[in-house]
């Protein structure tokens, strides 16, 4: 694709999630509440050992980490009740807070699909914001049904990526502990190194495929098959797009913590600290919807991609059987 075509990509993308804002909405809340429902059991756990082993939970929080870690480890092997009901804790909330997230995903990118098939140009200049405004297809009726009916395949998707989660997390363990203490640590730091390489793979092909599976109402394997074709023909440009929102990603970090660090230092000061805490909030919370949007862009891009390849079935309705009826 020329690289003018693929500056189109990335701004049709980052048009459509403007377009469909209530999803970024939806997407920030779900995800924040995915990761306080996991606090939850978490803590709990700690207030749980607290009591078991006969200290004060502050104590054991004002710990330093590695210190309150070696602690909490100790103390749950040494109890197996214990640690059995932690583990149960966090494995429920954890499977429940993944399904909750499945279904949320599959009524996002649903939407987006949509909006991408129904859409004008609105990528080529000059910058419409009336043609922007009419590319909204979210309605809390469409979001909910597709949704509903993309959500078996989400879940089946989302347990598959969850165990290549499992299974990636348990051969760096043995990995890293097997490894030769006389070695130092340059073989874990390559080792970590190509691990974050693979999850962050894992995790593009996981979007991919839950792209193909609404843009072409298939199933889990037959969308698999497809983005390997679709990789296989435009993994230049799809690769371009992906560093691209990464490198977005990373400036929006280092924003967040310079933004983070300075209200820390605003924090010590007598009469404006008592802003701090409402402003780490508004941090946090803009910070949550900056990296959510950049995804729905990335989604947007994608799908411009895919759309115009060869890979894709022709004359076939993104929003069709499926997002209307009963999953395949």
């Amino acid at each position: 694709m020329p690289r003018h075509s693929l500056k189109s990509a990335i701004k049709r993308g980052a048009l459509l999630a403007a377009a469909n804002w209530p999803v970024t909405l939806i997407q920030a809340s779900a995800d924040s509440l995915f990761k306080l429902l996991l606090a939850a059991p978490v803590i709990g756990g700690v207030f749980l050992v607290a009591l078991s082993i006969g200290s004060e939970p502050s104590a054991l929080i004002s710990l330093d980490w590695r210190e309150m870690a070696a602690t909490i480890v100790s103390s749950l092997m040494a109890r197996p009740v214990v640690l059995s009901a932690v583990f149960l804790a966090v494995a429920i909330v954890a499977v429940g807070g993944s399904l909750f997230v499945f279904l949320v995903k599959a009524g996002t990118v649903a939407t987006l699909v949509r909006s991408d098939e129904e859409a004008t140009a609105i990528e080529e200049p000059p910058l419409r914001i009336g043609e922007v405004a009419r590319a909204s297809r979210f309605s809390a009726d469409a979001y909910i049904e597709s949704a509903r009916s993309l959500f078996p395949r989400y879940a089946r998707l989302g347990f598959i990526l969850m165990g290549v989660y499992v299974v990636s997390g348990i051969a760096f363990l043995m990995l890293v502990v097997r490894r030769d203490p006389g070695e130092g640590w340059s073989l874990t730091a390559i080792l970590t190194v190509a691990f974050v390489f693979w999850i962050t793979f894992v995790n593009l092909l996981y979007l991919l495929v839950q792209i193909v599976v609404a843009a072409d109402d298939c199933s889990v394997a037959t969308a698999a098959r497809r983005v390997a074709a679709f990789l296989q023909c435009e993994r230049r440009d799809v690769s371009l797009v992906f560093l691209l929102v990464l490198a977005l990603i990373l400036g929006a970090t280092g924003a967040s913590v310079l933004a983070t660090a300075a209200l820390g230092l605003v924090a010590f000061v007598p009469f404006f600290g008592l802003a701090a805490l409402p402003l780490q909030l508004l941090a946090w919370l803009l910070r949550g919807l900056v990296f959510q949007y950049l995804g729905l862009t990335s989604i947007g891009a994608y799908l411009k991609l895919y759309r115009a390849s060869a890979v894709r079935p022709k004359g076939q309705l993104s929003w069709g059987p499926a997002l209307a009826g009963s999953p395949r």
